[in-house]
């Protein structure tokens, strides 16, 4: 089974708390601060493999959780580090936030191995903490959590030349007769549910063709599953443009592909197109062609006559494809391809926000201070004495008292909730 489109879940791993421990050797019997720190969450990291052309394999598992750390340990070891996430794709992988479609990555490089979400810091262990005024601090640092979240994977094959026409323009039937291809052929619209790879060898040349499904008038709209077969012509370098000799109005059959071709993507319409006016061993798309020809002609296009089916000037047909990618570069149009992944800006310049609601509750929120929440021991006074430090250290406490705050307030920090006090 084709699949072009999944949505799934990704979740990096927590970062292992941090351990509060004593040196009790031997001959250190009061000795200091030795707790370990939390060993680090796993990743969730893609990575392109050559050997598949589907998202077949998301059919029946969506759920993707990398490992937690280990806690750390005793005389300053360090906690294991949570075993990351491999998830393979085929080239041509286009990675989208689920909530707001924004494309978080490209996987079209061979080689290419991205980390997508990070697994948490491991928390610091109680050694990190001594200083001259507290020489045997009995907190540690929690784990930092994890970052998930869901995306959709949206496949774009890669191939250099796409074939495209109406429904039943003999599409497929070409791909079989030039390349290892074997798709199903039938005479009727929309055999083609599923876009074809074939690799045609010339001379020393290897091209990718992919026959792309026919296209009805509305596909830019997505009307007869439009973007899921348009967005796949996408990545190639260049089209081979099926005319059906047999239709009832070839020429209207082949503005109409432009059209949608343009709409879907104005990029499209600079496409490389060689056109090919198909069944001419069709007597009556042998009475068209003369009055086709001349048409074409009219508009500067030079259309090529052939019957796949008996595959007759095929090789001519090819040997224009092949002269016209030979010229063009190997590379993917840039404005397609983005291989950083876009992350949430985090601006260090306005570090938190304060608001308040009805209830006179105040919220704070910020990465940074939301983070320190998150890795705080709550159950833990020192490491509560700790927080508010860092809540004097990055100004929260003087802008909320200048918001107003008194004691016995509930402030909010992230999703916990406090009771405001000196």
């Amino acid at each position: 089974m084709f699949l072009d489109e999944v949505k799934i879940y990704l979740r990096s791993g927590n970062g292992g708390d941090g351990n509060v421990s004593f040196r009790r050797e031997k001959f250190m019997p009061q000795g200091g601060p030795a707790g370990g720190d939390g060993g680090k969450g796993g990743d969730i990291i893609f990575v392109v493999n050559p050997k598949t052309n589907t998202l077949s394999a998301f059919q029946n598992k969506i759920h993707y959780k990398a490992d937690h750390g280990d806690k750390g340990g005793t005389t300053e070891k360090t906690g294991r580090s949570g075993e990351d996430i491999i998830i393979p794709v085929p080239a041509g992988t286009v990675i989208k936030d689920a909530e707001t479609g924004a494309v978080l990555a490209d996987m079209v490089e061979l080689d290419q191995h991205l980390i997508l979400l990070k697994g948490g810091r491991g928390g610091r262990g109680n050694q990190h903490f001594a200083n001259s005024r507290n020489q045997t601090p009995r907190y540690a640092e929690r784990g930092e959590p994890g970052q998930e979240r869901w995306v959709v994977l949206e496949l774009k094959l890669i191939a250099d030349v796409g074939i495209v026409g109406v429904p039943n323009a003999g599409k497929s039937t070409l791909l079989s007769v030039i390349s290892n291809a074997k798709p199903k052929i039938a005479p009727y619209p929309f055999t083609t549910l599923t876009p074809q790879l074939g690799v045609v060898r010339y001379d020393d040349t290897d091209l990718v063709f992919a026959d792309i499904p026919g296209l009805i008038e509305g596909a830019h709209e997505g009307i007869g599953l439009g973007h899921e077969f348009l967005r796949h012509v996408q990545r190639t370098r260049a089209l081979v443009h099926v005319i059906d000799g047999s239709s009832e109005n070839p020429l209207a059959d082949y503005s109409q592909i432009n059209t949608e071709l343009a709409l879907y993507d104005d990029r499209l319409a600079q496409r490389p197109q060689v056109v090919a006016f198909n069944k001419m061993d069709l007597p009556d798309a042998q009475t068209r062609w003369p009055d086709i020809q001349a048409a074409l002609q009219a508009q500067g296009v030079t259309a090529f006559p052939i019957s796949a089916a008996t595959q007759d000037n095929v090789r001519a047909l090819i040997n224009q494809v092949l002269e016209i990618v030979s010229k063009l570069p190997k590379t993917i149009d840039v404005h397609t391809v983005r291989r950083e992944v876009l992350q949430p800006e985090v601006d260090d310049a306005v570090p938190f926000e304060i608001t308040r609601d009805q209830d006179g509750a105040y919220h704070v929120k910020g990465h940074r201070i939301e983070r320190a929440a998150q890795m705080t021991h709550w159950d833990n006074e020192e490491a509560i004495l700790r927080f508010q430090n860092i809540l004097e250290v990055l100004g929260v406490s003087k802008a909320l008292e200048e918001h107003g705050v008194r004691v016995g307030d509930t402030v909010y920090i992230g999703n916990y909730e406090l009771e405001w006090s000196d």
